[in-house]
């Protein structure tokens, strides 16, 4: 098979297809960085990270064949949710997502956002990362992976009140963050 007009997603998957060795350095050397972004989101640990990063490429390894191309960018968005789904289940086995425990905080009252427009990502990343884990999860779902409350529900094992509940805690508690970090004056 030729590989000649392929984008770079089908010529990965043309080596997987053919049983090319490289196949799996070419795909790690393409996406490793990206989907440890993607799961340092959700484990802050590097051993934990090292770990759950481990157990995604062995998953992505062995079924990769079952792996359907739907176009550009759907080997990509797949690779994404089988590291944030190991994330997920990193979290829940390690009880990092213990419901009982985040629903017994007190609610917080409403806060306006704080202007974040002097934020690079980086910073943004390393506020997020301040959350507890299950508001960490829920906001990452939420917010930037597009998910909807019922299928964070459904990733988290809770409850769609639950994980909307947890996102609107995890949003004033951020606001909270930055304004004690960057002293910007509550509204």
């Amino acid at each position: 098979m030729l590989s000649i007009g392929l984008n770079k997603e089908q010529r990965i998957l043309a080596q997987f297809a053919r049983g090319d060795q490289r196949a799996m350095d070419v795909l790690y050397a393409t996406y490793a960085d990206y989907l440890t972004g993607v799961a340092s989101r959700y484990i802050r640990q590097p051993d934990n990270l090292h770990d759950v990063m481990q157990e995604a490429l062995i998953k992505v390894f062995t079924s990769i064949q079952d792996f359907e191309y739907r176009g550009k960018g759907s080997l990509k968005a797949w690779l994404t949710r089988v590291v944030i789904n190991e994330a997920l289940i990193f979290l829940r086995q390690n009880k990092r997502l213990n419901e009982t425990d985040i629903d017994a905080l007190p609610d917080m009252p409403e806060e306006e956002p704080p202007d974040t427009s002097g934020l690079t990502p980086e910073q943004a990343k390393a506020l997020i990362d301040q959350l507890p884990d299950g508001y960490r999860a829920v906001f990452n779902l939420y917010a930037i992976e597009g998910k909807s409350h019922k299928e964070i529900a459904e990733l988290l094992h809770i409850k769609p009140d639950t994980s909307a509940s947890q996102y609107h805690r995890a949003k004033n508690m951020l606001a909270r963050i930055i304004r004690q970090q960057y002293n910007q004056p509550t509204r």
